[in-house]
């Protein structure tokens, strides 16, 4: 047994340095081919995808509702994940954390928040901001019953700010000649309340693009090797993301699901209405998915090869955003 133990180990620590190539298998289950890349190639490693989701949608965090202490919880492994990475605060703030009060709609109960938002400053052009985001609030846990009791939120949006985590590390050690703002937002599920007062206190002129991701862990209605993005017309963002994938395998789809209004439904919307081309990446069948919001949100149920290729994918897709030879246009909010 201590043999086998000891081989498991190495097998583990190898594949968490393979690459889930993006248009490489995956998508009837939980496991893709993995394949060495080559070093022009997007370098995410699964294992630590993996460690982010299930952590953030243990039971330990018990939904992570704001104003709770699972969100505390959150906050403060997102907050150490910041630190490891080597990112510095924003905007002269003392630690990670943008700290705010606000009143909640329904209760009217006043409560103390926090976004949780790391930099990476640009090298020539860091006065340039392009802001990767996730809201890592979810609902909590259930008042009354019996059984599972707690709203996990494994893809919405453990998820997203998974990525976000794993996004942070890579552009750190790969380079950015702008500036990255990394945020975790939270209240998204109380209405938008933590991007909305992030948007308050900044200067939306040196913002140049949004990158949110909600709900990345299910293969999309496409099939496998896509995503969809929120309000793909209102901007040439998402035309820039499908340039950059061409021959990967991997496509961006405009939101098809027009009737739910999903573009002024996650965190992008705080920026967008601000002019940002502040989009929102997905790849969940929302229509048809049957643990949107309930408590069956698990970690289990989620495709790890989907969400690690997304994330390949919206590195891959963004580059040359962060690498300042694209600038998208900015949003259009009527039509």
């Amino acid at each position: 047994m201590k043999k086998a133990s000891i081989l498991l180990a190495i097998i583990v620590s190898v594949l968490g340095c393979i690459s889930i190539n993006i248009g490489k298998g995956g998508a009837d289950g939980k496991t893709g081919k993995a394949g060495l890349s080559a070093k022009s190639e997007v370098v995410i490693d699964s294992n630590l995808v993996r460690k982010h989701l299930y952590t953030l949608a243990s039971d330990d965090m018990e939904g992570r509702k704001t104003g709770t202490p699972g969100i505390e919880k959150a906050a403060v492994y997102i907050e150490n994940e910041f630190k490891k990475i080597g990112l510095s605060t924003f905007n002269g703030l003392e630690t990670y954390r943008q700290n705010f009060d606000f009143k909640a709609r329904r209760t009217k109960e006043k409560i103390k928040a926090f976004n949780v938002i790391g930099v990476l400053e640009g090298k020539s052009k860091k006065d340039e901001i392009v802001i990767i985001s996730a809201h890592y609030d979810h609902l909590g846990k259930k008042e009354s019953g019996e059984g599972d009791l707690i709203y996990n939120g494994a893809n919405d949006d453990a998820s997203g700010v998974a990525g976000v985590l794993t996004l942070a590390k890579y552009f750190k050690e790969i380079g950015n000649e702008r500036t990255i703002v990394f945020a975790a937002f939270t209240a998204e599920e109380m209405g938008l309340i933590g991007s909305t007062h992030f948007g308050k206190g900044i200067d939306a002129g040196k913002f140049v693009a949004g990158i949110n991701l909600e709900m990345i862990g299910k293969t999309p209605s496409f099939g496998p090797n896509t995503a969809w993005l929120t309000g793909f017309e209102r901007s040439d963002f998402g035309k820039i993301i499908q340039k950059n994938l061409e021959g990967t395998g991997y496509q961006l789809f405009p939101d098809p699901y027009k009737k739910y209004n999903l573009f002024f439904r996650s965190d992008n919307a705080s920026l967008a209405r601000l002019g940002v081309p502040s989009h929102t990446f997905s790849t969940t069948p929302i229509d048809v998915d049957p643990d949107y919001h309930q408590l069956s949100d698990e970690a289990e149920t989620l495709n790890m090869t989907v969400i690690t290729q997304t994330i390949q994918a919206v590195a891959k897709g963004t580059k040359s955003i962060i690498d300042g030879t694209d600038t998208p246009s900015r949003v259009v909010l009527k039509n």
